[in-house]
C-alpha cells in the first residue's frame, strides 16, 4: 500500500512538473509576442494608432512626386491628358508630433508645392503654400489581447493655400488649397485602430469633416462634407525592413454655391499604395509608389513617396 501511495505521488509530482514547465514555456511565449514592438515608419497616408510618448517630438518629412496621367469625369469614366499635355507635381510635407502626455498629443501638418503644366503648347509652373492641418489625438485604449489600440482624433484644416483669383497665364498652376474644400476652414473627427499579429500590423482610420461656409470668386461656397478611410498592412522581414500595402479612400457629397446644390460636384477616389521600408530604432523610413484606381471629379495621379520619421 505504501509503495503505492509512493508511486502515485512520484507520478503526480511528474505531471505537475511538465504542467509548470508547459506554462511557464507558454507564458514567455505569450510576454514575447505581447512584448513585441516592430518599429517603422507606418504606412504613407493611414494613421497609426499609437502615440509617440509623452515629452517626445518626431519629425516626419514626405518628398512626393506626383504625375497626372488623365482624369475621372462624373460619371467616373476615365480619359486621359490630350497627347502632349503634361501635368505633374512635386511636394514637400511636414508632420509633426510632440506628446503631452502618453495619451494625448498635439499634430501639425504643412505642405509646400510646386505645380507644372503643359496644355495646348503653353507651360506652367508655380509654387506655393498648400492647406495646413492641425490634430489633437487621444488613446482611448492602448491594445490588449483582442482588443486594438485605438485612438481618438480631432483636426482643423486652414485655409493656407491660395484657392481663389487664379491668374489665367497660370493654367489653375497658382492655386494650392486643397480640392476637397478650397478655402474653408474643415473641422473633423475620427477613429484610428492598430493591431499587431506578428509579424503583420494592421492599421485603420475613418475621418468625417465638415467644410465651412467660404466665398470662391465672389460665390459663397459650401463644400460638401467629406469622409476619408484609410486601410494598411504592414509586414515585418528581418534587419530592418518591411512591406506596406494600404488603401485610401475618399467620399464626398455636392458642394453648393449660392445656396443652390451644383449637380454632380460630388468627389470620390481609391487609391492603391504598395511600399518597402526600412528602419531602426534611431530612424524609420518608407518608399512607396501611389496610384489612383477609380474616381469621380478627380485626378487619375501615379506618385512616388520617401518618408522618413526622426524622434527627438
Amino acid at each position: 500500500m505504501k509503495k503505492k501511495a509512493a508511486l502515485i505521488l512520484v507520478i503526480v509530482s511528474h505531471l505537475l512538473l511538465n504542467q509548470a514547465s508547459f506554462s511557464f514555456a507558454h507564458g514567455d511565449e505569450d510576454k514575447a509576442a505581447d512584448e513585441w514592438e516592430p518599429v517603422s515608419a507606418g504606412p504613407v497616408t493611414t494613421w497609426t494608432a499609437p502615440l509617440c510618448g509623452k515629452g517626445k517630438f518626431v519629425v516626419q518629412p514626405f518628398f512626393i512626386y506626383n504625375r497626372t496621367r488623365g482624369t475621372f469625369n462624373s460619371a467616373g469614366d476615365y480619359n486621359s491628358l490630350a497627347k502632349g499635355d503634361k501635368k505633374y507635381q512635386y511636394q514637400e510635407q511636414l508632420f509633426m508630433q510632440y506628446g503631452l502626455t502618453d495619451r494625448l498629443e498635439v499634430d501639425a501638418q504643412t505642405v509646400y508645392q510646386q505645380n507644372y503644366v503643359k496644355q495646348d503648347g503653353l507651360s506652367a509652373h508655380s509654387g506655393g503654400l498648400g492647406d495646413s492641418y492641425l490634430f489633437l489625438r487621444y488613446c482611448a485604449l492602448e491594445e490588449k489581447e483582442l482588443f486594438p489600440h485605438l485612438t481618438g482624433l480631432l483636426q482643423i484644416k486652414t485655409p493656407t493655400g491660395k484657392y481663389q483669383k487664379a491668374n489665367l497665364d497660370k493654367l489653375g498652376t497658382d492655386l494650392m488649397g486643397a480640392g476637397s474644400g478650397g478655402g474653408s476652414w474643415d473641422y473633423g473627427f475620427g477613429i484610428l485602430l492598430t493591431k499587431k499579429f506578428k509579424p503583420f500590423l494592421f492599421h485603420a482610420d475613418a475621418i468625417y469633416s465638415f467644410p465651412q461656409k467660404v466665398k470662391v470668386d465672389g460665390v459663397r461656397t459650401l463644400h460638401g462634407q467629406y469622409l476619408n478611410y484609410d486601410f494598411g498592412v504592414e509586414y515585418f522581414l528581418d534587419k530592418g525592413f518591411n512591406l506596406v500595402l494600404e488603401f485610401n479612400g475618399f467620399l464626398q457629397s455636392d458642394k453648393k454655391e449660392d445656396g443652390a446644390k451644383a449637380v454632380s460636384s460630388d468627389v470620390n477616389s481609391l487609391i492603391v499604395s504598395p511600399g518597402i521600408g526600412w528602419s531602426n530604432k534611431k530612424i524609420q523610413t518608407l518608399l512607396a509608389y501611389q496610384r489612383t484606381l477609380v474616381g469621380t471629379n478627380t485626378d487619375a495621379n501615379d506618385s512616388v513617396v520617401f518618408t522618413l520619421v526622426y524622434p527627438f
